[in-house]
């Protein structure tokens, strides 16, 4: 192993395998996340409420304008006959249509609470597909899915078997909007956002996906699946291979993991040059 490899399985924790580092504090992106309360108004103090003049005790008395109420995404149920209309016309689309089409849906409630949906990234002729759970907070406000501290451990696992962001490689989510508090998205948002997926992989053609995690394992596979018993099989996605491997906010929070993912990843590169064309 080079000198370069050696330096990325470093940054993975992976070199030694059996040696850990220091539990970092990143977010798990299941995890709930607090959230700030907003700063409560200032209140006059009991002098200056003593001193209104008797002008302002009459303006207060006079009808005031209604507050303009502000729109905002409304999730909108559909029916099955819809939802095939849906999908069939998302079938249609090209790259810039089907991105304006994903920050504008509101399929499901998770529109209601985003700043905004996040399309996907990378070569758009990639052989390598890597499929996420669903936008975290630095996600959600940079429109651009693994950037925050799990995004930089992908960088590291894609560097460690010779792969690099946007070079080869396109990186997509299940679901496209950010989960509140980063849970882990529901079936009925993940199956919501299932048409755009599915479109995203058309125009890709991938040789290989990479599901990481267990709700990108269910939206690449019909089913729900333990990633621990999925490890080392080799699935199938409309003819495409599927392996399944941990997210990487998981493994910020289970370091002696990475050396499962290490595996992962080599016997996905294995099955890659076993399926390189002629």
């Amino acid at each position: 192993m080079n000198e370069r490899r050696d330096a990325v399985l470093r940054e993975m924790g992976l070199a030694p395998l059996w040696r850990l580092r220091g539990r970092s504090q990143a977010r798990q992106a299941d995890e709930p996340e607090a959230v700030p309360e907003e700063p409560a108004a200032a209140r006059p103090s009991a002098t200056k409420a003593g001193e209104v003049s008797m002008r302002e005790r009459q303006a207060s008395h006079q009808p005031q304008p209604a507050p303009v109420p502000q729109p905002a995404p409304v999730a909108v149920a559909q029916s099955a006959d819809s939802m095939d209309e849906r999908a069939g016309r998302i079938e249609t689309l090209d790259w810039e249509a089907l991105e304006a089409d994903i920050r504008a849906c509101t399929a499901c409630r998770l529109c209601e609470r985003r700043r905004q949906a996040v399309p996907g990234v990378g070569d758009r002729l990639a052989d390598w597909m890597f499929v996420g759970e669903g936008p975290g907070a630095e996600e959600d406000l940079r429109g651009e899915p693994f950037v925050g501290v799990a995004g930089k451990l992908l960088d590291a696992m894609l560097a460690a078997i010779g792969l690099k962001r946007g070079e080869g490689v396109y990186i997509a989510n299940a679901v496209k909007c950010r989960p509140p508090h980063n849970r882990t998205p529901g079936n009925d948002e993940i199956e919501a956002c299932a048409p755009y997926l599915a479109r995203q992989i058309a125009l890709v053609q991938p040789r290989l996906l990479v599901a990481l995690g267990r709700p990108a394992a269910r939206a690449l596979l019909g089913v729900d699946v333990a990633i621990g018993a999925a490890r080392g099989q080799v699935f199938r996605y409309r003819g495409t291979p599927v392996v399944v491997t941990y997210h990487p906010a998981y493994l910020l929070r289970n370091q002696r993991d990475k050396a499962k993912v290490w595996e992962d990843l080599c016997f996905a590169r294995e099955l890659m040059e076993k399926t390189t064309p002629a």
